[in-house]
């Protein structure tokens, strides 16, 4: 017959083991488990441009040391809110949900590089908000700085087969192609437009059935790219003038 102490003394024992056991696990996996997120993020941001990945390959066929390869080639700058870049860090070091946190002006925004074939593509990163939590995505622009190559988005919780369509339904996002962000050179950014898009150079179809997810995608978006605009300025203003020299 066990006693009371004996019962509670070899639970505590057994609790603790377990504890060390796990504490010890977590520090063993340290380091796979953060190079594991590194890679998923990275995949993530090329998904935008996975029509120009080399030799035609998916994201998904990437291996994690051609995923790798590939970010040792692409420039990462930091832009501050006025368009600047920052020394001394990369694109990868910035963690969205935190500068999100900051006031607006205290904000750095993470810009990718890809180039393909002679082609470069500017990738934006932008956070904001779906029906139950955050949502975020990678838009890639052509180098007019106005055509969008690709796009790809992601969320924390939002409704599977309904707002969880953002991420799963590669027709979604499929839609984003081409689609410009100007319109007589002024900024309009792209809508997702319940019922239907009509106005096809800058509107896109909502989900069905999710409309503030959808409402969601289209405030991220505007605002999002806003803040790069002192940067996309600069960049279509170079590119309209490399047009007129080619004249």
């Amino acid at each position: 017959m066990y006693t009371t102490r004996y019962v509670i003394g070899f639970i505590f024992i057994l609790t603790a083991s377990v504890a060390v056991g796990l504490t010890g696990l977590r520090e063993a996996t340290k380091n796979m488990a953060v190079k594991n997120e590194d890679i998923f993020n990275k995949r993530a941001i090329l998904s935008a441009v996975e029509d120009y990945l080399p030799d035609g390959k998916k994201v998904k066929d990437l291996s994690d040391q051609e995923v790798a390869q590939i970010f040792d080639n692409m420039q990462q700058p930091v832009l501050n809110m006025q368009g600047e870049v920052l020394d001394g860090v990369q694109a990868e070091d910035i963690d969205m949900a935190k500068e999100r946190k900051k006031p607006e002006a205290e904000r750095r925004l993470p810009l990718y590089i890809y180039e393909h074939n002679g082609q470069k593509f500017y990738i934006l990163s932008v956070r904001g908000n779906g029906l139950w939590d955050e949502i975020w995505g990678n838009i890639a622009l052509k180098s007019d700085g106005n055509t969008i190559a690709g796009a790809a988005f992601d969320h924390k919780g939002e409704t599977p087969g309904l707002g969880a369509e953002i991420k799963d339904n590669p027709t979604f996002h499929k839609q984003f192609e081409g689609k410009k962000i100007y319109e007589d050179g002024q900024y309009v950014s792209i809508k997702v437009r319940k019922g239907g898009a009509k106005n096809p150079e800058h509107e896109v179809d909502a989900i069905s059935g999710a409309t503030v997810t959808s409402d969601g995608v289209t405030e991220m978006l505007y605002r999002g790219i806003n803040y790069y605009q002192p940067f996309l300025k600069e960049i279509r203003q170079s590119d309209s003038a490399q047009g007129l020299l080619m004249q």
